[in-house]
């Protein structure tokens, strides 16, 4: 039986004054980290077609974020990338995947995930809600900044071809996609599913499910806080972000999402500034919102809009 969504919904989000000084002030102190990549094959886990790489690179606060990369063996000296960004709860998957396609893909590891633990280890539950009380500690400015940071890394590689540089992800991954997509214009294209960190606080209304369902946790302890915490999470939400997206955009949702409510969704799309965005909406999916099928069209655009080496 279908869920009735209403895709005009509107989620009750304002855009701080000093969003794009906020955030200038946080990019701004890279200028002084330097970002130190390091790339270490890993034979083990490459195939006769795929070479796989484990990789590190310096972040805001001077935390090193790892990843696993995986470039095609027979490949040009200027390839597309890819960033794979992953869940909430996930480590990053080796994405042999995309290499097989023709892709040179940074599956990336934000701070709290594998690699970075012994410096960043809010865990999980936790991540979420860590000092989330004020903006210029939550754990979302770092973890975004490492995910922004990634472009980086595919810039410093030689194989790259700068101007063909694409992002990808569901759930966090997705909400990463847009962040990364909005404020590095070195992005060429993005495709973005059941984008989690959009609509915040009406997420906390659609749902009852973890991970939001932490930040309702949180305020039950400390319900005089919620106006801080409003305020905060007014500097990370995915809407906020969708206005400096002009790159080709895709964006896939699950009708019957119970983690990321699709009406989100919806929003989050029709703020997005691109000329060229597609969003497709399936009915009798949740969570998943059907990336079996989906990805198909995910690589159709993708080929269409950076190409690949094969």
């Amino acid at each position: 039986m279908s869920y009735t969504v209403d895709p005009q919904y509107k989620c009750q989000i304002q855009k701080p004054k000093d969003f794009d000084a906020f955030w200038k002030g946080v990019t701004d102190q890279l200028t002084d980290i330097p970002l130190d990549p390091e790339i270490y094959a890993d034979p083990l886990r490459s195939s006769p077609t795929v070479e796989v790489f484990r990789v590190f690179y310096n972040s805001l606060d001077s935390v090193k974020i790892s990843g696993w990369y995986a470039i095609p063996r027979t490949r040009s000296s200027a390839m597309p990338g890819v960033l794979l960004f992953p869940g909430y709860l996930s480590d990053p998957p080796i994405p042999k995947t995309w290499a097989e396609k023709g892709y040179a893909c940074l599956s990336v590891a934000p701070r709290g995930k594998i690699g970075s633990k012994q410096q960043f280890d809010p865990g999980y539950p936790g991540l979420l809600t860590h000092n989330i009380v004020d903006p210029n500690t939550y754990t979302y400015r770092g973890f975004y900044v490492d995910a922004w940071r990634a472009v980086d890394f595919l810039m410093s590689r030689s194989e790259i071809d700068d101007n063909r540089i694409g992002v990808t992800g569901i759930s966090q991954g997705g909400g990463l996609s847009i962040t990364t997509a909005a404020m590095r214009p070195e992005v060429s294209v993005a495709s973005v599913g059941a984008p989690y960190l959009v609509g915040f606080m009406d997420s906390l209304l659609l749902t009852d499910t973890y991970p939001y369902e932490e930040i309702n946790d949180y305020l039950r302890l400390y319900p005089e806080r919620k106006e801080q915490v409003e305020s905060t999470l007014a500097y990370f939400d995915g809407i906020n972000f969708a206005d400096k997206i002009t790159c080709p955009i895709m964006v896939h949702l699950g009708l019957q999402d119970n983690v990321c409510p699709p009406e989100t969704g919806f929003h989050l799309f029709r703020e997005l500034k691109s000329q060229q965005k597609e969003l497709f909406a399936y009915d009798g999916h949740g969570h998943d919102a059907n990336r079996k099928e989906h990805q198909k069209k995910i690589e159709a655009f993708f080929e269409k809009y950076i190409g690949s080496e094969i």
